[in-house]
This record gives C-alpha cells, structure tokens and sequence, in this order.
C-alpha cells in the first residue's frame, strides 16, 4: 500500500486530504468550537513546517502548505455556521498571531550557532543548515503569507455570512463552495504579486499561483460531504479534564 501511494501521487493527495479533514471533523466531535480552533492553529503550523516541500499533482506543481489548507477551509466555514461570524473572525485571528509568533520564534532559533563540541559538532551543524533552508524566512514570504492570510480569511467570513443572509440560510454547498473559491482567489492573488512577483516575471508568478489555486478549488468541493455530516451534530462542550473538588 505504501508503495502505491508513492508511485501514485494523486491518490496520495485524495488520501492526505480525507486524512486531513477527517482528523478536523474528529477534534469538532470531540470538543466542539475548540477542536475548531485547533484545527485551524494545527493545520497553519503544519502548513509553514511543510510548506516549502514542493511536489507535482496531475502534472501541476504545488506545495504541502496548499494540501495542508484544506481543513482550515473547514474549520472557519463551521464555525460560521454553527457558530457565527464573530466565533470565526476570532479564530482567523487567532491563527493570524499564531502565525507571527511561530515565525517570530522560529527565526530567533537561526541566530543560535550549532554546538561544536567534536561528538556531536557534524549532526550539530546539519541540523541547523537544515532548519535554516527550511525557516529561513524572506520579508517578502512573511509579508505575502500573512497578508494572503489576513485578508483572504476575513473576506471568507464576511462573503460566508453574506450568502448566508441571501440564500436565507439554506444551500450551505453554496456558501461553503462559492465563499472558498473566492477568498481563495484573493489569497492565491495576494501570493502571487507579492511574493512571486519580482522573483520571476508576472506571468510565471500568475502561473504558479493559478496551479495552487487549482487545487484550492478542488479541496473546497471535497470538504462539502464532511461539512453537512459535521453541522448536523449537536456537540457539546466536554469536560476531558475534571477538576478535584475545592474543599470548603
């Protein structure tokens, strides 16, 4: 199995993608809006850890960090169905600083040297050399991916609630699709120009934003079935942890 998935690498997408957003409709049944929020500062974190990792999909050149979106697109259209727009525009927030901080933090990691004491000096200056090609964040990738971020989900939101209010809150595949596919728009668009542009030319930088916003598209229409199964639930708020009793 495992070697099928290596050798067919559209079915490895499908397969991460199912994977991907059954894992955010679990932590949704398990603890509600605060699986929502997880859901979302998991998948961010997951998406600048592997973001970088370039693959091709249907002969289309993508990232991780767009494979990885799918469950955020989830996450936020759920909890402004069931939850509303101000439950969602709080978690877009909250992953907009979870992102800074991440990449904050990260990039202080760089100023520290690797060790050189002589037993562990090679596998010392191997793993910082690593970690620099992967977090060794340009101005123009912070300023991109958190401008595509920051305007794209709150433009999700507000379009969500938009459709929402003219459909009279039916046709959920419509708001969920339609909202995605244009907030997405704006996110692949805001990519692109900023960081891409001056890079490489216009058109090549139009060119690697229109394959990722491809699959972006494609992800929305899959997460559909996992949204209506998941709005029908009534969760709960659970209590995992309890407290011991206070004595008086």
């Amino acid at each position: 199995m495992i070697e099928q998935l290596s050798i067919n690498q559209e079915i490895l997408w499908f397969t991460t993608i199912a994977i991907d957003l059954g894992f955010a409709v679990a932590l949704y049944r398990l603890f509600g809006r605060q699986g929502l929020y997880a859901t979302i500062i998991i998948s961010l974190l997951l998406a600048n850890l592997q973001g970088p990792k370039l693959t091709e999909i249907f002969g289309l050149q993508t990232s991780m960090g767009v494979i990885l979106y799918s469950s955020i697109f989830f996450a936020t259209d759920l909890l402004s169905e069931r939850y509303g727009k101000q439950e969602a525009t709080r978690a877009v927030m909250i992953g907009f600083l979870v992102s800074i901080i991440f990449i904050v933090m990260v990039s202080l990691s760089l100023f520290y040297l690797p060790a050189t004491s002589p037993e562990t000096s090679s596998i010392a200056l191997s793993m910082h050399e690593a970690t620099a090609t992967l977090f060794n964040f340009t101005p123009r990738f912070v300023i991109g991916s958190l401008l595509a971020y920051f305007v794209s989900q709150r433009f999700d939101v507000w379009i969500f609630h938009v459709l929402k209010n003219r459909t009279q809150g039916r046709h959920l595949w419509l708001r969920n699709n339609l909202s995605t596919v244009l907030s997405q728009a704006i996110d692949t668009l805001i990519y692109g120009l900023v960081v891409w542009w001056g890079i490489v030319d216009l058109f090549t930088a139009m060119q690697l934003a229109l394959a990722k916003y491809f699959f972006k598209v494609v992800i929305a229409i899959i997460d559909t079935p996992f949204i209506y199964v998941a709005r029908g639930w009534n969760v709960e708020q659970k209590d995992w942890i309890s407290a011991p009793p206070v004595k008086p």
